[in-house]
Formats: structure tokens, C-alpha cells, sequence
């Protein structure tokens, strides 16, 4: 197998640099950190072009935030590095690494993919329990235990070396994984890169040896579809195995069940052989939100946008009494996205680019 090589010099290109502190800075660009970057950017791409060239990069300590998982309503604690240098390196560094990573990639390793995302897994499931009922008779749900935390840098490094042939690439990679004391940090716009690599040897183990036609997965949530029982045990026991070679761990309440008996509970869907719906838990928040909005005076921003957002979720389910009786008599959704166009129009302007 060929390895990459060349790989450096398109991390220290002037233009990479200035499409990663672009691309670092969308979502944020009202923090004054990231408007003092932007301000003087000619600056700050030579700043980080000299500090990757000269082999000066060392990692800054992250800060600890602590933030609530909208899907599990669990508190987690992630480690966010700092916008400049951190962060404009990382995004520099893995627009040119993770197409070199990603072209081995199973089609339906979903998450943190461009492109990709929970849809595609939302539409295969859907096509693979209508269209073929004797191959998705039972169930396989599983997810794997502690993912981030548990990934073993040495394994990691080893299975980038068998890929990478650039040993200044290299270098960098290994600081930025080295710069926390084990697994990877949950912050850091590298770590759902590096994860699905490290276990992308899984995701072609459980379909090309272990026949397993239909699986999805989204980054450490496996779903696997199969005509009986046994099969779908005797998969369980393999991927433990193979999971064991990682350093890393099946979680305990794996399940195998008849796909009939009860809705599949995945990417936030509830998924049922004829028909899909929101969680329960989704669609309390949608309610609440919508009727809070409804009886604010001035339509803003931010509740459009979450809105519209969840309207998303509407649309890709069974869900049409739900948004008729729920949704519908509350919204003005012409005047919302109206809110939104004219409110992306004044930060577009506002965080433009300033020309020396």
C-alpha cells in the first residue's frame, strides 16, 4: 500500500493557512479573540507559517468547559483548545490529513463527515427495514464503551505511520494527539477525524469478513441488522474481540432483538418497520420551544434559527399530525427565515474580511 508523502508543505502553504483560520473561525466570529485575528490575518498566517516551518508549534493547556449533550441531556466536560495558534493549526493541518485518512472509509460511517452526517445513516435504515424484512429481522445495538478517552495514542500513531510517509506531517500529528495525557480530547476539530480512522479497520472487519450487510455506524453507535440471532451473537463476540486489539471495550447494555417486537432507538429517531418518529424527548423540547417563541413580542434570531432547526427533524419523520397540532398554529415560518436571511446578511457584512 502507497503512502502519503509531500503532505507538509500543503500544511504550510500561505492559502491553507488562510482557508483554516476562515474555516476555525465560523460560528465565533464575534469573540474578540477570533475579531483580533481576523483584523490583522496577514500577520497571523505568517506567524503560524514560521512557527510550523521552523518546528516551533507546541500544543497550548486546554480549557475545560463543561456542556450539555443535546441528545442524552448528560453534562460532559471537553477540553477546547485556544482559537489562535491551536485551533488554526489543527483546521490547517487536518484539511490536508483527512482526505488521506477518510479514503478508506466505510460509505456509512456517518458522523463528523462532510457530507455525510446522521441523515445518510437515518435514510439507510429506513430503506434497509422497508425493502428487505428478512435480512433486518433482528437487531444488533451497540456502542463502544468510553470511545475518546480509551483510544490508545500508540496504536493511533502507529496505524497514521502506515498511512503517512511525510515525517514532518508526522511530527505534527503526534503533538497534537500527545497533548493530552491519554485518549483524545473531546474539544479538538482533529479527535472525530482521528477516531473513526482508528476503528475504520472495524467498520470493513464487521462488513467484508463478518457478512454483515447492513451496519451503520455513528461514531462510537453501532447498529447491525440480520436474518437471526445467532448470526448477529456470533458478530457481538468478533467485533469484542477485534475492539480488545484497540485497547478499547463493548459497553454492557448491548442488545439483540427482534426488529419487530419494539422501535429501534438511534440518531434520534425512533425507527419502526412501516414509519419513523422523533424521540419522546425531542419532541417535549420542540413543543416547549415553539410555544416559547409564540408568545414572545419580537421574533429573534436565535429562536428562528432553532426553529427552523428543528423543523429538520420534523420533516425527515412520520410526524405531519405532530407538526399540525404542535408546530403549525404557532410559527410564521416565512417571517422566521426572513429573521434569518436578514441577520446572516449583517454578519456577513460585519465579519468580512478587512483588507490591508
Amino acid at each position: 500500500m502507497k503512502r502519503a508523502g509531500h503532505l507538509y508543505e500543503k500544511i504550510i502553504d500561505r492559502q491553507n493557512i488562510e482557508t483554516a483560520i476562515y474555516n476555525a473561525s465560523k460560528r465565533k466570529r464575534n469573540r474578540p479573540d477570533v475579531v483580533r485575528v481576523l483584523r490583522e490575518i496577514d500577520k497571523h498566517i505568517e506567524a503560524i507559517r514560521i512557527m510550523l516551518t521552523q518546528g516551533e508549534y507546541v500544543p497550548s493547556p486546554f480549557i475545560e468547559q463543561s456542556i450539555v449533550d443535546n441528545s442524552s441531556g448528560k453534562i460532559r466536560t471537553i477540553q477546547k483548545p485556544k482559537f489562535f495558534p491551536d485551533q488554526c493549526v489543527h483546521w490547517a493541518v487536518m484539511q490536508i490529513v483527512e482526505p488521506v485518512l477518510s479514503k478508506g472509509m466505510d460509505y456509512y460511517c456517518c458522523a463528523s463527515v462532510k457530507g455525510r452526517g446522521g441523515k445518510r445513516g437515518q435514510s439507510a435504515v429506513r430503506k434497509w427495514l422497508k425493502n428487505d424484512p428478512k435480512n433486518t429481522k433482528y437487531t444488533l445495538q451497540m456502542d463502544i464503551s468510553k470511545f475518546y478517552p480509551s483510544i490508545d495514542q500508540d496504536i493511533l500513531i502507529g496505524l497514521l505511520h502506515r498511512e503517512i510517509k511525510d515525517a514532518a506531517c508526522m511530527r505534527i500529528l503526534i503533538s497534537i494527539i500527545r497533548s493530552i495525557d491519554s485518549g483524545l480530547p473531546l474539544g479538538n476539530y482533529s479527535s472525530p477525524i482521528f477516531a473513526n480512522f482508528y476503528v475504520q479497520g472495524l467498520d470493513h472487519h464487521i462488513r467484508e469478513e463478518l457478512g454483515a450487510k447492513y451496519m451503520v455506524r455513528y461514531m462510537d453507535d453501532v447498529v447491525i441488522f440480520g436474518p437471526n440471532k445467532k448470526k448477529l451473537h456470533k458478530i457481538r463476540k468478533a467485533i469484542n474481540a477485534y475492539l480488545v486489539k484497540l485497547k478499547l471495550s463493548m459497553k454492557g447494555n448491548w442488545q439483540v432483538f427482534r426488529t419487530d417486537s419494539r422501535p429501534l432507538d438511534f440518531l434520534g429517531y425512533r425507527f419502526y418497520r412501516d414509519h419513523t418518529t422523533m424521540r419522546r424527548r425531542n419532541a417535549l423540547r420542540i413543543r416547549r420551544r415553539v410555544k416559547k417563541v409564540h408568545k414572545k413580542r419580537e421574533l429573534t434570531f436565535e429562536d428562528s434559527a432553532a426553529v427552523v432547526s428543528y423543523l429538520g427533524w420534523i420533516y425527515q419523520t412520520d410526524s405531519r399530525f405532530f407538526f399540525r397540532k404542535h408546530v403549525k398554529p404557532y410559527i410564521n415560518l416565512k417571517k422566521m427565515k426572513g429573521v434569518i436571511r436578514n441577520e446572516s446578511r449583517k454578519r456577513h457584512y460585519a465579519n468580512a474580511p478587512i483588507c490591508n
